[in-house]
Order: structure tokens, then C-alpha cells, then sequence
């Protein structure tokens, strides 16, 4: 994200975080000693303007007393909000530049356009190739006065004292460190670490019909496909390894839209669930899980409250695409 106004999910998510710090009582210095990020980053997050890791996320709703699954999946779709923005961007970019190079024609008898493989990998490939070549060698500024030659010995030179300066930072944080009182020296502590999570509370069978989030199979899913509807909401077919079960979320829909989920095939387990408030359509909503096993095919469809078709797409258990 940049300085600029944040996107629709990173507004919400930036909301949630400020709500977040609200109930520690916190300033953000102290926000900022009783966690791992400084007070800049915090503000940068709190305010939308970037978007912050997720053990950032973590930290925050340890301090607050709050599950962190809502606020990390609320930074996932931040993320895929971001990242379709990103995308575009980079697509629209390609296209210029070709147009560009077609109106001028052939340089050097090369063709005057080529199709983009659709991958981030070719960006970065252009760029590197106008790139002006790296001689590997010092330059020598002019011997006049008051300049300062740069080489091999210099560049030694440089080092060692880099090196020194380095040690010599390092000991006097020590000693302040060991002269501390001790109130101070409890205080310049960092903070004990968050306890680790228990794991998933359920396995195959067991998780039949269950809240993800409440049985911790949400932690970290991977994402066997999403969809994008016909009115913008967003549709991804969920599945945890750890848990053998998959489900569906949506998000960016309307009040009394639907999500389903039906795994196995057309006599398979059905689930589903429906936006019920102006608060679910802002965040997302869920279905509960259905068991599979790998080769299981997973079926999503949304039925729009407004009327119209209802929008179906299809996957299966391995062929898990990517992870948030």
C-alpha cells in the first residue's frame, strides 16, 4: 500500500485494528515497547496506510484479549485485494509499452511486439535488461583537491573501520545493558513471546459440520480456488490439510446473499451459509466444513439476493494453488 487512501478491505482492516488497540488502552509508544514494531510502523498501520505482517496482527490481538482469525483473515483479503490491484497495474503497464513499441516498429530487426506469458517474472526480466551494464570496477574520481580516491585499498580501509565501529556499538550496548537498576533492566527486557497456538481441536470425521475458526482449522488453509461473481463478491474454496476438511468463504457481497459448498459430488455433503448483516457484507461470512480426502471434488456456488443465476465453480482436494 501507499500513502494514498487505502482500499475498501484495507480501510476495514484498519478500523479493526485501531478498535484493537482502543481496548488495550495503549498509547503508541507503548504500543510500540510492548511489541516487536515501532511506533511508525504502528501508525502507518493504524491508519491504512501499509499493511502490516501478520505477526503484527498477532501481537495486537494478544494485547487486546482477541482471537486473531477475523483480523488475519480481514489482512488476507486486504492482501488479495491488493495484490489483483497490482495486477492490473502491471498489465496496463505491458500494454502501453507494446503499443508503444509497435508504433515505432522494429529496432534492430527484433519483432515489433511480443505476447506477455501472463507472469510477474516477465516485469522484472524487462527491467533488468535496460538496465545500464554493472563494469564491476571502482570508478576513480579526478585526483583534485579535496576528493578522495575510491579502490581496493580504500574500500579495505572502509571495512575495518565499519568492523570496529560495529564491536565497539556492541560492547557499549552491553555495558549499559549489565549497569542498568534493575527496574530499568526488566523494563529494556523484550517482551515474553505469545504462547504457541494448541493446534487444530478436530480431524476428518470429527470436524463434519464445524466452524472452522472455532476448531483452529483456519490457521493456515490453502486456497484450492477462488471465483470472482458477477457482482463483485468473492467466492474461495478453503481446505486444511492439517483438519481433512474443506470450505468455502465469501466476501464484498450483499445482505441475504448465499454461499455453498458441496463436496463429493451431486449426492455429496452440502453446506452452506448467508449474509445476515451490514457487518458480515463488510467483512466476509463462512460455510461450515465438509470432510474430504484428497481427489474429493469441491463444488462453490453463489446465489445473489438481488436475483439471477446462481454462479458454480469446481476443484478438487489436490490441487491446492496457494496459500495466504
Amino acid at each position: 500500500m501507499t500513502s494514498s487512501a487505502p482500499s475498501p478491505p484495507g480501510a476495514r482492516l484498519a478500523a479493526v485494528l485501531k478498535e484493537l488497540k482502543r481496548r488495550t488502552g495503549l498509547s503508541l509508544a507503548q504500543l510500540a515497547n510492548a511489541t516487536t514494531f515501532s511506533k511508525s510502523s504502528w501508525e502507518r498501520y493504524l491508519n491504512g496506510k501499509s499493511l502490516p505482517p501478520r505477526s503484527a496482527v498477532k501481537e495486537l490481538c494478544r494485547l487486546a484479549g482477541e482471537p486473531a482469525d477475523h483480523s488475519l483473515a480481514l489482512l488476507d483479503i486486504a492482501r488479495t485485494d491488493r495484490t489483483d490491484r497490482t495486477d492490473h497495474a502491471d498489465h496496463d503497464a505491458h500494454a502501453d509499452h507494446a503499443d508503444q513499441a509497435e508504433d515505432s516498429g522494429t529496432t534492430r530487426g527484433a519483432p515489433a511486439a511480443r505476447q506477455r506469458t501472463g507472469t510477474r517474472a516477465d516485469t522484472p526480466t524487462s527491467a533488468l535488461a535496460t538496465a545500464p551494464p554493472d563494469t564491476g570496477r571502482s570508478e576513480t574520481v579526478p585526483s583534485d583537491a579535496g576528493h578522495i580516491r575510491t579502490g581496493p585499498a580504500g574500500y579495505r580501509r572502509a571495512t575495518v573501520l565499519t568492523a570496529l565501529a560495529s564491536v565497539c556499538a556492541v560492547v557499549l550496548g552491553t555495558l549499559v545493558l549489565i549497569h542498568l537498576p534493575s527496574p530499568q533492566r526488566k523494563q529494556a527486557s523484550p517482551s515474553p513471546a505469545a504462547p504457541p497456538a494448541t493446534g487444530a481441536l478436530c480431524r476428518h470425521t470429527a470436524c463434519g459440520n464445524k466452524d472452522p475458526l472455532t476448531m483452529k482449522c483456519a490457521a493456515d488453509p490453502l486456497t484450492l480456488a477462488e471465483h470472482e461473481t458477477a457482482t463483485g463478491a468473492w467466492i474461495q474454496i478453503r481446505y486444511s490439510q492439517e483438519c481433512g476438511a474443506s470450505w468455502a468463504r465469501m466476501w464484498g457481497a450483499s445482505v441475504d446473499d448465499r454461499v455453498e459448498i458441496r463436496t463429493g459430488g451431486r449426492d455429496g455433503t452440502f453446506r452452506g451459509a448467508r449474509v445476515t448483516s451490514r457487518g458480515e457484507a463488510d467483512t466476509y461470512v463462512h460455510t461450515p466444513m465438509s470432510v474430504v480426502s484428497p481427489g474429493t471434488s469441491v463444488q462453490a456456488c453463489f446465489s445473489p439476493a438481488a436475483g439471477g443465476g446462481k454462479e458454480c465453480f469446481e476443484t478438487r482436494a489436490d490441487q491446492a494453488v496457494f496459500a495466504p
